[in-house]
């Protein structure tokens, strides 16, 4: 019986002692699988790590690359760009007694250009010449020989979308120094970026520069004479006359700023003459040799050919170069035969990769400054001839008449005759 107790009682250590090591067990099994799921888990994470770490990478490599491809391609494009130029911007008496209202003593040349603006408008860089001063009202408003007209003008003209106007011209000094300053600072005023004359000689010093799409582009001006009006011994640099020293100079000063491509805007020629002079090649010819792109001419108040040519310099290479001799009256009321028709000139300008310039195209739009008859005020506009004869012909507008019709279609061809064919 004893013995019996003493069976059960070993048996039954046994199963305990059993059951504790199954417990251990389990509990082993339990550390182990833990261990484990956290080890894969661990290296699961690292792995994708690792490959997020080198896809980034490869991305970074990628986008770095196609940066400098795209750097590179920035390089390598090429600028095109348009400019657009017109003639004189005269005002006679009849031009601002058309313009005067009268209720609000006030001047509107807007009128004007509305058939023509948008072409202007439309340019990424516009210039005209300016034929008289703004000297005030209290100077009086006056006629030739020695203009000055109302401010409206000026901000007209702005707001036809030009940008630059050249005012080194035979007439720049008709009311003085003190007229041509007063000029200055209403063109200021109008957001009218100007040249060739100034009030002081540090204004004079700097060549004028703008930015047309990136490219730099340098313009200068300079007129023959001032009608016998003597430049203020004192004050020598208020207006750029001709003189190659001081265009050498001022090219040179250009030069060294870097510029892409130089305009010069020349006030010479020999008026109501439709070809240029021998002075106006040999200048254009001296101008071309020392770094001017575009000729630019006006004065004669009639149109005068163009022409693209391509110039050898002395070291050999060779470049395009552009000149329209004169781009006759853009606003006028002058009578003399072929001072109102004119043209919106348009030139297409493309700087490439190597900073080479290429004058690509040159073509116009013909104009007329036209006055009506059919009342006293408001009668003159400028007209797209082409535009005027095809709303004639369709009985789109009428109001300009046959015998203006049948002029516009006479005119159209002087101009086609004079200026010579669009340049592609």
């Amino acid at each position: 019986m004893r013995s019996n107790f003493r069976n059960r009682k070993s048996n039954n250590n046994s199963d305990i002692n059993r059951k504790k090591n199954d417990k251990y067990f389990i509990i082993f099994l339990l550390i182990l699988t833990v261990f484990l799921s956290f080890t894969i888990i661990f290296y699961h994470f690292k792995n994708r790590n690792e490959s997020q770490d080198i896809s980034t990478a490869n991305v970074n490599s990628n986008n770095n690359s196609e940066l400098v491809n795209s750097e590179n391609q920035k390089e390598k494009v090429n600028t095109t760009f348009t400019m657009t130029a017109i003639g004189d911007v005269m005002c006679h008496n009849t031009q601002y007694w058309d313009a005067y209202n009268q209720e609000t003593d006030t001047y509107d040349f807007s009128y004007v250009f509305e058939n023509i603006s948008h072409y202007i408008q439309a340019s990424d860089i516009s210039i005209g010449n300016l034929e008289t001063s703004f000297a005030g009202k209290e100077r009086g408003y006056s006629n030739y020989p020695t203009f000055n007209s109302p401010d409206a003008l000026a901000y007209n003209l702005k707001d036809i979308g030009l940008d630059i106007i050249s005012t080194a011209g035979n007439h720049c000094l008709d009311m003085g120094f003190s007229g041509l300053s007063r000029t200055i600072d209403v063109l200021d005023d109008a957001g009218l970026a100007h040249l060739g004359t100034y009030k002081t000689q540090e204004e004079r010093d700097q060549v004028f520069i703008t930015d047309v799409k990136g490219v730099k582009i340098a313009f200068i001006n300079y007129t023959y004479g001032t009608n016998g009006i003597p430049v203020p011994s004192d004050k020598e640099f208020c207006v750029n006359l001709i003189d190659k020293d001081l265009i050498k100079k001022d090219i040179e000063s250009a030069q060294s700023q870097d510029v892409d491509m130089i305009v010069a805007c020349m006030h010479w020629g020999t008026e109501y003459r439709t070809t240029a002079n021998p002075e106006q090649e040999e200048l254009a010819d001296f101008l071309f040799q020392n770094g001017v792109d575009v000729i630019l001419g006006n004065h004669p108040h009639v149109l005068e050919p163009m022409e693209k040519r391509t110039i050898t310099l002395e070291d050999g290479t060779t470049k395009d170069g552009f000149v329209i001799y004169a781009c006759g009256n853009f606003i006028c009321d002058q009578n003399a035969e072929n001072t109102r028709n004119s043209i919106i000139l348009n030139l297409t300008i493309t700087k490439h990769s190597d900073g080479k310039i290429t004058i690509d195209k040159a073509n116009y739009v013909p104009i007329y400054m036209y006055k009506g008859a059919s009342s006293k005020l408001k009668r003159m506009k400028v007209l797209d001839i082409e535009q005027s004869i095809r709303d004639y012909e369709n009985g789109i507008d009428t109001s300009i008449g046959q015998s203006t019709y049948q002029d516009l279609k006479v005119q159209l061809e002087k101009i086609k005759s004079i200026v010579g064919n669009e340049i592609n």
